[in-house]
């Protein structure tokens, strides 16, 4: 498959987290909104908004049904790395969060943050490795990948884009938007054909989901797979394409999400002491080794 022509490779975010900052306003905290006004984080000021708008700018005017296509064909070799678990994680480190006003912490202590939320609450152990390793995927961007193709709100391609997408305005500017073989409700789907036959928009979920679809239950699967889908999770928009299965599996992605937004905190997790537990988690359900 040839490359889509004219991708514009910008980052206009200073840092992947960015975006996650971002939804913390679009979907706060209930616990955060009775804080005082000067504790709340200061993730509304002019010049980051411009940042997000820009990013969403490129990623609705580039994520096409051919660019996915594209990036399947580049990616889905796993020819980029073989890494364990752990050395992915350090790989990931990285990517260190500049952004973030409240918080210094790397890439491990933001998934542990997650994952121990999750035990926390006592559920099965499979959810909790979800937690842990359900970013991974944004080791996109150390391949060279530009943020817009790694993280974003995600939705299907190959079909109308929902006005409840964030910055919905963008997507006039993809070609997609006036193709009439994509630019109708269900474009080239069938009703309710079920979503592992709809193409989503290509980042990091849908890259990790294809990394490890062979070794977690199905609600995992989900969680990771579909965990920025939130005009579905959140907006219930795109259900004319769901199966049974979708929405009996969505009750897990909703179950997942608080945890993912709301688990940061400015205490560290202790790495060290909770790495003999992450370690037999790990080998329960997942190879020695996965290529990237």
């Amino acid at each position: 498959m040839k490359k889509p022509l004219n991708i514009d490779s910008e980052n206009p975010m200073d840092n992947v987290d960015d975006w996650e900052n971002d939804l913390l306003v679009r979907y706060p905290d209930p616990a955060e909104t009775k804080k005082e006004k000067e504790e709340f984080r200061n993730y509304i000021d002019s010049e980051r908004l411009d940042t997000v708008r820009e990013f969403y700018r490129l990623n609705h005017t580039y994520q096409t049904y051919d660019f996915v296509c594209y990036k399947e064909e580049e990616f889905l070799k796993f020819n980029k790395k073989e890494m364990s678990i752990w050395e992915a994680v350090d790989f990931l480190n990285t990517l260190v969060d500049d952004s973030d006003p409240d918080i210094d912490l790397d890439q491990m202590q933001h998934l542990l943050q997650t994952s121990e939320a999750i035990r926390a609450d006592g559920h099965p152990d499979w959810f909790v490795l979800t937690g842990f390793v359900h970013d991974l995927g944004k080791i996109l961007c150390l391949f060279g990948e530009p943020q817009w193709a790694v993280v974003g709100d995600t939705f299907p391609v190959g079909c109308a884009y929902s006005d409840k997408i964030v910055y919905s305005e963008f997507f006039k500017e993809n070609p997609d938007y006036t193709n009439e073989k994509y630019n109708t409700k269900y474009g080239i789907y069938k009703p309710n054909c079920g979503l592992d036959n709809v193409k989503m928009s290509w980042g990091h979920d849908e890259y990790l989901y294809q990394i490890f679809k062979d070794y977690l239950p199905d609600p995992a699967l989900y969680m990771i797979r579909y965990h920025s889908f939130y005009s579905q999770h959140r907006e219930n928009d795109y259900v004319h394409l769901m199966n049974e299965k979708d929405v009996e599996m969505f009750e897990w992605v909703k179950k997942f999400n608080p945890y993912d937004l709301y688990s940061k905190a400015p205490v560290p997790p202790d790495a060290k002491a909770l790495l003999p537990y992450y370690k037999a988690l790990v080998s329960k359900y997942l190879p020695e080794k996965l290529k990237f």
